[in-house]
């Protein structure tokens, strides 16, 4: 028995279990805020974007093991079929569909949600969760610089094509996922396409921040209706996000650097949390215009809460999308 003991106060096993123990102490902590509650999501639609993959995919599996009928939307419909296939045979609910959106092509978008409104009468939350983050200058089919045009113009879109069955279906929800980028970000009035330059995390910092002042402009416009829009930071997060970041990509973070920052970062099925949160907790029935992470609000930066500001970008983004035309010349 001493010898036992005196085996596992050895410095050669010792210092590394004190240290495997710290490193899943602090892994545990950075996992941030869950959303524990019970609920029945039967009868309920669901609308997730970008849900074949991370934190959209958690979410989606998450609400279909509640019950919920869940759409998952995503520009893949391969990888998006089999994550369903995956999701069903996970939590046994038949009712979960892949349906192909493609954010960065307006087309897509209309079509989607023509076929959506074939198949439903309702829908009781849609989850703009879908993003690009740091990409290669590129444009949408429209010619709007991809980060903006996806994260933004697209979801921009889709929503507002979608708010008469969301107020048809109200109570219901509208959750925006942004991030904390939002408040590094400001709206280049002057050159809100980067047509003029282009910088890869300023345009994704603009993208996100336009994901918070949608929110409330959307929010504002919606009071009274019984539909609430809500904004949210994610956490810092292990996903594919950083996919189209060719620093990201190099063998220096690849193998050194992101085995050292592995523990500061958020499973997806953690990072899904404050989406489910905006989503399900009944105590945010008649909540709107809010910004949350790890399942509880939190303020925004001050950019996100210039009032002129969100008016401009919804005058531009309708003018983007066409839907500041009558409905013949859409």
């Amino acid at each position: 028995m001493g010898c036992f003991i005196d085996c596992l106060l050895s410095p050669l096993i010792l210092w590394p279990a004190i240290i495997g123990v710290s490193i899943y102490l602090l892994k545990e902590y950075m996992q941030g805020g869950k959303f524990t509650k019970n609920t029945d999501e039967t009868g309920k639609v669901f609308i997730v974007t970008g849900a074949n993959t991370g934190i959209g995919k958690e979410t989606a599996l998450e609400i279909a093991r509640r019950g919920g009928t869940v759409y998952m939307a995503c520009r893949d419909l391969n990888r998006c079929e089999r994550a369903r296939k995956e999701i069903v045979k996970e939590t046994n609910n038949q009712n979960v569909f892949s349906r192909e959106l493609d954010l960065s092509s307006q087309d897509s978008i209309r079509a989607f949600v023509a076929g959506f409104k074939k198949e439903q009468n309702k829908l009781d939350v849609l989850i703009n969760n879908a993003g690009v983050m740091r990409c290669p200058k590129t444009l949408t089919k429209e010619g709007i610089e991809l980060q903006l045009g996806v994260n933004h113009i697209g979801h921009f879109l889709l929503t507002n094509l979608l708010l008469d069955l969301l107020k048809k279906s109200a109570p219901s929800r509208i959750v925006v996922v942004s991030s904390l980028a939002h408040a590094r970000g400001s709206i280049n009035v002057a050159d809100l396409n980067s047509e003029k330059t282009y910088d890869e995390g300023l345009a994704y910092s603009q993208s996100k921040l336009a994901n918070v002042l949608f929110t409330r402009e959307l929010a504002t416009r919606l009071e009274g209706s019984g539909v609430t829009v809500n904004s949210l930071h994610p956490g810092v997060v292990d996903t594919e996000l950083g996919r189209n970041w060719a620093f990201f990509q190099t063998n220096l973070v690849q193998y050194f650097i992101k085995p050292m920052i592995w523990p500061l970062l958020k499973t997806p099925k953690s990072g899904a949390q404050t989406s489910l949160y905006a989503a399900l907790d009944p105590e945010l029935k008649d909540v709107t215009g809010l910004y949350f992470s790890d399942c509880k609000p939190k303020t925004v930066a001050p950019a996100a809460l210039d009032k002129a500001i969100g008016k401009f970008l919804w005058t531009e983004s309708e003018k983007w999308t066409g839907l500041d035309k009558p409905d013949s010349q859409k």
